[in-house]
């Protein structure tokens, strides 16, 4: 018999990627779940597929998560139930791969919106509740391109950083109220990521993809270990260092080389 955790996991963009592959660590882990996306029919599925390997409770919540108003409404829906989360996994967000001023105005406020406005949203709402039960653990997932001003990402690495930076500030502000903030900044991987943001795959970023399934495990046990962030992968975390060693203009053009080819 699988051991069972009583503590909530709440999991943003559960639908697929590391959300998918969060939602499937938690349930191993005998955990209940939020599940929170657009696609019902893909979180329906999941849910069911949880339901019956693990035996745990999991809760389907079809969430537009670039609305604010949702958010809340989403919370206040958890709070009539008596379900208060003990885990949130900030993972929802969106990317998109072009040129900054030939992208659409709608598209670039689209990815601020979620990545940077929705999350914050989320992050405030659940922190409060930690915070009245002095417990809590939040993870955000940002991205390695958080260390990078990235030519064709503008917009989406600039959100990254945005969480990134977010993260760092409120792992030392919310400690002591107990509750343990981490940022995930994983590198390339395959999460369905590179289609839904029409990113060109060059040969470098090919051999640097890794799979969910370790990333999602490192971001677990550095939130679990109550670290400020983690890099996930030996080859990204020598790009880290790489960042940190060099002059700004010899990293960002061997970077955007690697991304754009």
């Amino acid at each position: 018999m699988e051991t069972k955790d009583n503590s909530w996991v709440l999991i943003t963009g559960a639908s697929s990627g590391f959300g998918e592959e969060f939602a499937r660590q938690y349930a191993g882990q005998g955990h209940p779940l939020v599940l929170v996306a657009r696609r019902l029919d893909r979180l329906q599925a999941l849910a069911e597929a949880l339901r019956q390997q693990h035996r745990i409770d999991v809760v389907v919540e079809q969430v537009d998560l670039s609305s604010v108003e949702e958010v809340i409404q989403l919370h206040q829906r958890l709070h009539e139930r008596g379900i208060a989360i003990d885990i949130l996994i900030n993972n929802a967000g969106h990317g998109l791969q072009g040129s900054f001023v030939d992208c659409q105005l709608d598209a670039a406020l689209a990815m601020v919106q979620l990545d940077v406005a929705s999350l914050t949203a989320v992050t405030h709402i659940f922190a409060q509740d930690m915070r009245k039960r002095g417990r809590g653990k939040i993870l955000l997932v940002a991205s390695l391109l958080a260390y990078l001003g990235m030519p064709n990402f503008a917009v989406y690495a600039a959100a990254k950083a945005y969480v990134l930076r977010l993260g760092e500030a409120l792992h030392r502000e919310l400690k002591q109220d107990g509750i343990t903030v981490t940022t995930l900044c994983p590198g390339m991987s395959d999460t369905g990521f590179a289609t839904a943001a029409h990113q060109k795959l060059t040969p470098a970023l090919k051999q640097l993809m890794m799979q969910p399934a370790p990333v999602v495990r490192a971001g677990i046990r550095a939130l679990q270990a109550g670290r400020i962030n983690v890099v996930p992968g030996w080859v990204n975390k020598a790009n880290v260092f790489f960042v940190w060693a060099t002059p700004r203009w010899l990293h960002q053009a061997i970077f955007s080389q690697i991304m754009n080819g």
